[in-house]
């Protein structure tokens, strides 16, 4: 029998859902008893996608409604649609709802693929219930469209080839904007059967506009001189798309607006108009330049809000800051709508995803918004609707964001060479040197993670794994071996290596590239650890200690230098404390040295797996430091791990100092370095009373890759009178 398929239900992209079948007038579900990977493929290639990546039972989309019409599928993969499947037959089962199956395909289409449908739903159109067709996209400047025509109530779907949406320049033969990046404004051109054509601006509307800025990335459109492009329309003959476009405006993607009737004459003209033109607004760190070019670091516009924990630049967990503190937002309810808020107010554009169940890392502190509500025109996701009543979420739930971002070009300046795989090699970029562009490689001296992560982040490959200051065993292309940069030092937060202070045209390598060039290793996934600054305000006190018991600690230095001239019946005045640092990253903490390279402190009789884990410093009011100290890792290991409340997030502890064994730090684990052992402290026996900033720092000297070090960091205010001493204030991050 001819049935047709539809993904629907709760998701979060168009290649994923529920899976529907239409039979006999009539759209039901599919059971997921014997269902399988190979019925997947069947799926998704019946929808006009190239594979299946996996399937997902229990109604992981939402319960459906209406029949269950297949039951006990068996598929080869090889059949051309699921009806040629064996199963019970149409409409015998003995399934419920909470049985429905779903499947994730693949974003790539079938080359050419048609989806032909002629079914009619008379029902109010829902496009997120709707198996769109899929776009592709031909180059930097495009994104994925995916396009719906409806009829008023009805749906129809037509025979449709692949189409691309374009904003093209029509200033790109002036030199002055031959080099201007991003293309903020031009013609928009959709690609249908092969050919570009123009939209007919007949119904058009600045919140059309707005639209189709934010699918490129850019928070708002703005008005532009209309004369030069009706010159350029009065020279050129035009080839128009046949519909009208109709948006509200707050839609995250094209394929949500409504398409209207047909505009365009059979001679394919724009009777009394001219072809649809937009021109956007750039985020603030995208915005072009004539004196300095770009932002040398990607600074996001709204304090309020921030994103924490993405590998890529516009994605992330969304945190806000309120009463002084930052805070996760619960994903109930979360959706396109609301997370595009998030990404116009930080100045991408719409969002190209919405993220739930703390999939970018679980945040810590409070959870400050739940069942977010926003109407899509909101400043500010803080101006939006929540439930101020509801914010039992715990941060298994914390909801994140990937946002469109503008096409830079910056992923066409850099590559990695000669490694085992493509997330590995020997870092090459392209400089302009006497006046041509020449791909080269980069001085390895002063190379360190943070730089990698810059390069990982600019390839769109996630975060920097381990960052190399010898290559030899990378073979790179023999013509990009001179050094073309040097001196690279990177703050971390920069779109591109050419952003990171550099040595310009007066380079400087006494090592010269080819063996001794820098290299990276990317990973998708990172680390992160966070100190709870809860448990170092409770657990702060003061010790006098005899310095006859100090003698171990001295030789770890982690006294003051007037601890060499005091007497062994003296006695040293120490502020301790408890560290408890948490894993709350997508990967394991692990030391950068393996086991054969630890050091044995004979005296403590203990390896140190990191010579210098942490820093603690009292520093004065106006920031210079007054007294310190610091901590080796003697022993990383999983002190507690996060129960969790779903079954799929029960954490067991995987590191364990014990008998010489693996040292590291689980994700959803935490270490506690307790008050009462060597060198938790520091030494303020020379310390005047008076009013301090106490400072902690995670893995201060970068040895670690973490997907996040601004929150490495942890401050309080410290009062000490000579006889006590008060730690309040304590704060992670900015």
């Amino acid at each position: 029998p001819k049935i047709q398929l539809r993904l629907a239900g709760e998701k979060r992209k168009h290649n994923e859902g529920r899976v529907e079948v239409y039979y006999s007038g009539e759209w039901g579900t599919v059971c997921d008893d014997d269902f399988s990977i190979h019925a997947a493929k069947v799926v998704c290639r019946e929808l006009g996608y190239m594979e299946a990546i996996s399937w997902a039972p229990s109604s992981k989309y939402g319960r459906g409604d209406g029949r269950i019409w297949l039951d006990n599928v068996h598929c080869t993969g090889k059949e051309q649609t699921l009806a040629q499947c064996s199963s019970n037959g149409f409409g015998v089962s003995d399934c419920k709802h909470t049985e429905d199956v779903g499947v994730v395909c693949s974003d790539k289409r079938i080359p050419g693929f048609k989806f032909i449908n002629s079914v009619a739903n008379n029902i109010e159109v829902n496009p997120d219930l709707l198996q769109p067709v899929t776009l592709t996209s031909p180059g930097p400047c495009s994104n994925q469209v995916l396009v719906y025509l409806i009829d008023n109530t009805t749906l129809k779907y037509i025979s449709l080839s692949h189409f691309e949406i374009l904003i093209v320049n029509a200033k790109k033969d002036n030199p002055i904007y031959r080099k201007r990046v991003p293309v903020t404004e031009g013609y928009v051109e959709v690609k249908d059967g092969g050919r570009w054509r123009q939209i007919c601006d007949e119904n058009w509307s600045q919140l059309s506009s707005r639209v189709i800025c934010g699918m490129f990335g850019f928070p708002g459109e703005r008005k532009f001189n209309t004369r030069v492009y009706k010159m350029f329309a009065m020279r050129r003959k035009h080839s128009y798309w046949d519909y009208s476009v109709n948006c509200t405006g707050n839609e995250a993607h094209l394929s949500n607006c409504k398409m209207g009737q047909s505009v365009v004459q059979k001679n394919s003209s724009c009777v009394g108009g001219m072809p649809v033109v937009v021109s956007c607004i750039p985020g603030r760190a995208f915005a072009p330049s004539s004196m300095t070019g770009f932002k040398k670091a990607f600074r996001q516009e709204q304090p309020l809000v921030r994103l924490k924990g993405g590998a890529n630049i516009g994605e992330g967990r969304v945190e806000v800051l309120k009463k002084g503190e930052w805070g996760t937002i619960c994903d109930d309810n979360w959706n396109l709508l609301t997370a595009s808020v998030v990404c116009r107010e930080l100045g991408f554009g719409s969002a190209k995803e919405y993220l739930t169940g703390g999939v970018l890392g679980q945040g810590m502190g409070p959870v400050h918004m739940n069942e977010v509500e926003c109407s899509g025109f909101e400043k500010s996701i803080t101006q939006c609707f929540f439930n101020k009543d509801s914010l039992g979420c715990s941060h298994e739930e914390d909801a994140g964001v990937r946002c469109n971002v503008p096409a830079m070009g910056f992923q066409e300046r850099v590559r990695l060479n000669g490694g085992r795989s493509p997330f590995e090699g020997r870092v090459e970029v392209l400089a302009e040197r006497n006046g041509t562009l020449k791909w080269g490689t980069v001085c390895s001296e002063g190379w360190g993670t943070v730089e990698a992560m810059v390069v990982c982040r600019q390839l769109g490959m996630g975060f920097a794994n381990h960052a190399f200051q010898e290559t030899w065993y990378w073979p790179g292309e023999v013509t990009a071996d001179d050094v073309v940069m040097s001196g690279v030092k990177c703050s971390g937060t920069e779109m591109s290596l050419s952003h990171c202070q550099h040595h310009g045209t007066s380079l400087n390598c006494p090592k010269g590239g080819g063996r001794f060039a820098a290299g990276v290793s990317c990973s998708e996934t990172a680390p992160d650890l966070v100190l709870n600054s809860h448990v170092v305000e409770a657990t702060t006190y003061i010790e006098d200690r005899p310095m006859f018991m100090l003698q171990c600690a001295h030789e770890e230095n982690c006294l003051s230098s007037t601890a060499a001239s005091t007497p062994a019946n003296s006695y040293r005045r120490l502020l301790r404390f408890s560290s408890q640092i948490h894993n709350t990253g997508l990967s394991d903490f692990r030391p950068k040295a393996g086991r054969h390279s630890w050091v044995w402190h004979d005296c403590h009789r203990h390896y140190h797996s990191m010579e210098v884990f942490t820093h603690y410093d009292l520093l004065s009011l106006n920031g210079s430091k007054v007294a310190e100290g610091h901590k080796a890792s003697f022993c990383l290991e999983d002190t507690e791990c996060d129960e969790g409340e779903c079954i799929r997030r029960s954490i067991s502890k995987r590191y364990e100092c014990a008998n010489f064994g693996e040292q590291g730090i689980t994700v959803g684990c935490w270490d506690v370095y307790r008050h009462d052992i060597d060198c938790q402290w520091i030494d303020i026996t020379d310390l005047k009373p008076g009013d301090y900033i106490f400072q902690t720092v995670i893995n201060p000297n970068y040895e670690v890759a973490e997907s996040d070090y601004s929150n490495n960091v942890m401050k309080c205010r410290c009062r000490y009178d000579g006889h006590r001493v008060w730690m309040y204030n304590c704060h992670t991050g900015n």
